[in-house]
């Protein structure tokens, strides 16, 4: 993931520091699960130090990881768009350490600020654009005949 989709470069210090306060200092073991796809989505994370592996339920195999995200980045983004559920799963594929933020208290902040709502939707915005991209890369890889060269 590119560097533009982290807290600390998409959003302005003011923010970022607002955004601080509402933060809980966490900790996960390998293979412990954030959280699973279809269920409500309350909180988000942003990995300081570990790997976080997002996947999709795959009836009858284990979960298939689409990406893996680590330091300064965004885990969920399901917490920002109604109706607050999760589309994929979460498992920490090696101890991690992250700030966890309450998702209903960040809506409250971006709904009575709109500067600083404004600023959070376009980051989330961009992390989900970015991880769609990295995703058609993949299936590019995976089922066109060329890899993901250039389209004819």
């Amino acid at each position: 993931m590119t560097s533009a989709t982290t807290m600390n470069a998409a959003l302005p210090a003011e923010y970022r520091e607002r955004l601080m306060r509402l933060a809980r200092e966490v900790s996960f073991e390998a293979g412990s699960r954030l959280f699973e796809e279809g269920r409500h989505a309350d909180r988000f994370w942003i990995v300081r130090t570990g790997t976080v592996a997002l996947d999709l339920n795959v009836p009858g195999r284990r979960p298939a990881v689409i990406e893996s995200v680590g330091h300064g980045e965004l885990v969920g983004w399901s917490w920002h768009f109604p109706p607050y559920s999760w589309h994929l799963g979460a498992e920490a594929m090696s101890p991690v350490w992250a700030w966890e933020f309450d998702a209903e208290a960040v809506r409250a902040m971006c709904a009575t600020d709109a500067d600083f709502g404004r600023a959070i939707a376009v980051w989330v915005g961009q992390v989900v654009a970015q991880r769609l991209h990295a995703s058609r890369i993949r299936l590019l890889d995976l089922y066109a005949p060329y890899g993901s060269g250039g389209l004819t």
